[in-house]
């Protein structure tokens, strides 16, 4: 059975553990440790699914609790994936802020989950990348 938790404060070994074994890993800084580490703590809405005492979900999300929450990451390991796993670390991540809009980029891999499971696609989303500035 899976037990779900708010987990403000995860062990960053256990988040690491988790983002590699559910390839999350692949589009994460994982090898740079302080900037892992950095971003696990500075998400403040962190949603946890544990098989016992494994670790095997991630819902973290950055909100300010009434009109936005950011889910910026979702991740479930290989082994514990199409048992809805992710669709339940989201529905939680949005009772906890029920009154903000839930929003996320999805992975090139996961554009056709989300729809699947009530999302509306956005095609109005801008980003610069951290090495691009705003031009003058």
């Amino acid at each position: 059975m899976i037990e779900y938790k708010l987990t403000p404060d995860l062990d960053v070994d256990l988040a690491h553990d988790l983002y590699v074994a559910s390839t999350l890993g692949e589009r994460r800084p994982v090898e740079d440790r302080e900037r892992f580490a950095a971003m696990i703590r500075n998400g403040n809405l962190i949603i946890t699914a544990w098989d016992g005492g494994l670790l095997v979900g991630i819902s973290r999300s950055v909100t300010d609790w009434v009109w936005m929450t950011y889910l910026s990451d979702l991740a479930v390991r290989v082994t514990h994936q199409r048992q809805g796993i992710g669709k339940e670390l989201m529905r939680r991540t949005q009772e906890a802020a029920p009154q903000a809009r839930l929003l996320l980029l999805a992975a090139p891999a996961a554009r056709e989950y989300y729809p699947h499971v009530g999302f509306q696609h956005m095609p109005h989303a801008w980003w610069l990348q951290p090495d691009e500035r705003i031009t003058p």
